[in-house]
């Protein structure tokens, strides 16, 4: 009998407590806007800051303000775009799917170590050691820093270089951010060729160091019958809006340093020969 009074005391209070957090709620909460709500359920929620904000949550906001458009969301692509112009009112904007890709392919065979590292195993930290113990020093450090933080394990380490599965890539660009070489770009998820190297030596210099790097001979430039490759301080650059795919400057180039893609980078990554047969 004595607990009675002891649990009604308890039942009253919790009441109370209830009915006051329900006011709170009622009179004083923050209005969300229901357009702010509509955006941010379109999102697909990966918080990646691929479109230059904190998060989808930030970003819904600058959509629903107008401040920008729905073509910044890279992991939404086109139908994300589409269902925010709709919400929104505006006309939806043409997006292009874009996928990580590692511009390296200096793997121990093509190129050497200078010297041995003996430190933390992460990339960050290798390259703040005179920028890595490789011998080129705009080479893949291979150490994963950009595997451990991709959100769903498209990247993956072999032969000590980077690879994107194209598949699995949401264009978050969290892989771009983290690598101290900065090796990592977007390309069109439909791209047919790219450039396997990312040095900007001189093209005696880059032979010396990596026997599958760009020589900056420009073959490749004066092939090209669409303009789309440019050699730009002693690379080669491939302009995606130019380009239609047909491989000339992959089958001209004297080292191999520009790949035909598909068939998920002909099975993991295309291994230079001399004559480029990529059919085998």
């Amino acid at each position: 009998m004595e607990i009675i009074p002891a649990a009604l005391l308890m039942l009253i209070t919790a009441l109370i407590a209830a009915l006051i957090l329900a006011f709170a709620s009622r009179y004083m909460g923050v209005k969300v806007d229901d357009t702010v709500r509509r955006v941010r359920n379109c999102l697909p929620g990966a918080n990646c800051g691929a479109c230059g904000y904190a998060g989808c949550d930030s970003y819904a906001e600058a959509l629903a303000k107008g401040d920008v458009g729905p073509e910044l969301c890279l992991p939404g692509g086109s139908e994300v775009a589409r269902l925010t112009a709709e919400i929104l009112g505006i006309d939806p904007c043409e997006t292009r799917k874009l996928v990580a890709y590692v511009h390296c392919n200096g793997t121990p065979d093509v190129t050497q170590r200078t010297a041995e590292y003996d430190g933390l195993m992460t990339c960050s930290a290798m390259c703040l050691s005179c920028g890595g113990p490789g011998l080129c020093k705009y080479g893949c450090l291979g150490c994963g820093d950009c595997a451990s933080k991709c959100p769903t394990d498209a990247i993956f380490i072999k032969n000590n270089i980077a690879i994107v599965d194209p598949e699995k890539c949401i264009s978050c660009g969290i892989c771009i951010k983290v690598c101290p070489k900065h090796i990592i770009t977007f390309i069109p998820v439909e791209a047919k060729v790219a450039v396997i190297c990312s040095s900007h030596d001189k093209g005696a210099s880059t032979r010396k160091k990596c026997s599958a790097g760009c020589i900056a001979c420009g073959k490749c430039e004066r092939s090209c019958p669409y303009g789309a490759i440019k050699v730009i301080d002693n690379l080669a650059v491939i302009d995606y809006e130019k380009c239609t795919g047909c491989g000339i400057c992959a089958e001209i180039c004297p080292v191999s340093c520009i790949s035909k893609l598909g068939e998920f980078n002909i099975k993991y990554r295309y291994k230079p020969t001399q004559n480029n047969d990529i059919s085998k």
